[in-house]
């Protein structure tokens, strides 16, 4: 069994709804984790936006990196730029390290149609790399 951690910075939106794609698009081929190089809770846009497509992250918890020390991973995600350029090295020598940098919706203001909008972009686009990533990584 393969052990995936998404990471982001606050693990509370993006990583989230990674580890809820990853969850959903594999089938007991990896243990898949999610923290941060902090922690902010879970986004309850994300929570939202993650239902309305069938996925319900909403008993996720916000874990920070520290509490995974010692797991021997075969795939780090890193979600944001922030996380990647701030996260402590994680010590896995087996580890494939990818990186890819999703638009933050928690970031954006304005009406709850425009907020609604840029959570629905994120989301997306995370499921189509979790997707990806599942079939090309995981299955084969």
């Amino acid at each position: 069994m393969k052990n995936v951690l998404v990471l982001c910075t606050g693990n509370s939106c993006r990583s989230q709804m990674a580890h809820g794609y990853l969850n959903y698009f594999q089938d007991s081929l990896a243990n898949i984790y999610s923290a941060g190089i902090e922690t902010h809770g879970l986004n309850p846009g994300a929570v939202s936006i993650m239902k309305e497509d069938g996925i319900d992250i909403s008993s996720h918890t916000s874990n920070h990196v520290d509490e995974y020390e010692g797991i021997e991973w075969d795939y780090i995600i890193t979600v944001c730029d922030h996380a990647k350029e701030n996260c402590p090295f994680i010590p896995s020598k087996n580890a494939e390290r990818i990186h890819h940098n999703f638009f933050d919706p928690s970031k954006v203001t304005g009406t709850e149609e425009v907020k609604h909008t840029a959570f629905l972009k994120a989301r997306n686009e995370i499921k189509e790399f979790c997707h990806d990533f599942v079939k090309e990584e995981l299955v084969n």
